[in-house]
């Protein structure tokens, strides 16, 4: 069991890992073993429930807070965060509790189990560490065995807190808490996908952790009503092969080692490859980008995610072959600006900087290239039809984002929905592939080729691709969105 769950965690996982407990293993005999430690805000240093908590990197000392230095450290634990550091989701989960004074208007019960789930689930927080020996006490001594109680306290407070949380939630925030959680890892790439299978297995704890390491007790999960942080996601093996598959789709060896592990684990298992893998090739994230709501102290839930290849960095790159009048509706749409402008350079950089505060970016004055993209993003989750267009065709050519055929057909149908006759011809394309309604990821060329008859064209160029969104622009015969407002 032990040497399948580290081909499960893989080798990019492994290595990160090694270095990180490295780092921390060579902190703990400095700072004295496992007893606390103050930091920024003091959550640093608090104590878990049942044990001592890991020590963290100090604060600097005698630096005068400035009047937006919790949101500089908020934005900078989540980037952490998006990127797995265990103690970034951690310190996140008890910063969104708002159970400290100095934090109380960073309260938000959703985003602090979120992250509490994140943590739970994180390998870094219950791989094994073997970082010293005590000759007195055996493998059982030095650095590597502090580090392992400390986590283990770490991760039984971060279960408890979460199991009140979501115990007093509805079921619709739970789902929010679901879709969040689903997000982010599904961000990570080819690691978040195998975690979010784990999260989903019973071969496995609650929280995709090896079942005899879990914080939770074995005979909770006999009662009547389970914990409820051991309910939050169902268990089920077709979505176990779901994100197995996606892991190994990426060309990830530890995601195809568990794919086929999990297809010889039985003959049930092993039929349910086809539909699996139709639903992987349809399936998007439950969210464009991170939903950057705020709570009451104003700093938005920013999107840290990091660019995971070449590919969507890319991708970026292109945006400016979209038309900026694109943009600019987009801009209008959400009342940044009071109507669409032709050129960027009309934009004050005070235009720029409220779009920047909706989406919790640094307030620069100046457009970069993913901003442009979350502008149309962002203008098409709250329902614009023309960026809901402008943002499929996006995704059908890989400009400004990497080419998605499922997310291209998805916002063509939620333009369609709103009556847009350009995606209204673009989805008959793809009923007519006979793939019941749904992009399927094999039909790519054919999708193309057949949306290139219907608006004008889909080369690969930045002409031809200036020409059908002049075309998907031009004045509708009817009035879809009014004046942008």
């Amino acid at each position: 069991m032990a040497i399948f769950h580290e081909a499960a965690l893989g080798v990019r996982d492994i290595a990160r890992r090694g270095l990180t407990l490295a780092v921390l293993a060579a902190i703990i005999p400095l700072t004295g073993g496992c007893e606390p430690k103050g930091g920024p805000g003091g959550s640093a240093g608090r104590i878990a429930v049942g044990g001592p908590a890991c020590p963290r990197p100090q604060a600097a000392i005698g630096v005068q807070p400035q009047f937006n230095a919790q949101e500089q450290e908020i934005r900078a634990l989540r980037r952490q965060g998006f990127q797995g550091d265990f103690f970034a989701q951690i310190d996140l989960a008890r910063r969104y509790s708002g159970r400290d004074a100095q934090e109380k208007n960073l309260a938000d019960p959703v985003e602090s189990a979120v992250w509490y789930e994140l943590a739970l689930s994180n390998p870094d927080g219950y791989a094994p560490i073997v970082a010293g020996v005590d000759p007195k006490r055996g493998n059982r001594g030095g650095p590597g065995s502090k580090l392992n109680d400390c986590r283990a306290a770490e991760r039984r407070g971060a279960y408890l807190s979460l199991d009140r949380l979501l115990d007093r939630m509805s079921s619709d925030e739970r789902q929010q808490v679901r879709d969040r959680v689903i997000y982010v890892l599904s961000s990570q790439g080819a690691p978040g996908f195998r975690t979010l299978a784990r999260l989903h297995d019973v071969s496995f704890g609650p929280f995709g952790d090896p079942s005899d390491g879990s914080p939770i007790d074995p005979r909770d999960l006999t009662k009547v009503k389970p914990p409820a942080a051991a309910t939050l996601f169902t268990r089920n093996d077709v979505d176990v092969y779901l994100y197995n598959y996606l892991a190994a789709q990426g060309g990830d060896v530890a995601g195809y080692v568990m794919l086929k592990d999990f297809e010889r684990s039985s003959p049930e298992r092993a039929s349910l490859g086809s539909d699996a893998e139709a639903k992987a090739r349809r399936w998007v994230p439950p969210y464009e980008f991170y939903p950057p709501q705020a709570p009451d102290s104003g700093v938005p839930h920013s999107d840290e995610t990091a660019t995971l290849g070449e590919a969507e960095g890319l991708a970026v790159s292109r945006i400016d072959e979209l038309p900026f009048q694109h943009i600019a509706a987009a801009l209008a749409y959400l009342r940044v600006i009071p109507q669409p402008v032709s050129a960027q350079s009309q934009l004050s950089p005070g235009d720029i900087q409220t779009f920047q505060a909706m989406i919790g970016r640094p307030a620069t004055g100046v457009f970069t290239p993913l901003e442009k993209v979350r502008a149309i993003q962002y203008a098409a989750v709250n329902g614009s039809s023309r960026s809901q267009l402008a943002l499929a065709v996006m995704y059908a050519e890989g400009v400004g984002v990497p080419r998605d055929y499922a997310r291209a057909f998805h916002w063509f149908a939620e333009a369609d929905k709103q009556g847009s006759p350009e995606a209204k011809y673009a989805m008959s394309t793809y009923f007519s592939l006979g793939v019941s309604g749904v992009a399927d990821q094999d039909k790519a060329s054919a999708v193309v080729y057949q949306i290139d008859g219907a608006l004008s064209g889909f080369k690969p160029s930045a002409q031809r691709l200036r020409e059908v969104l002049a075309q998907v622009a031009r004045a509708p015969s009817r009035p879809t969105e009014g004046s942008y407002r």
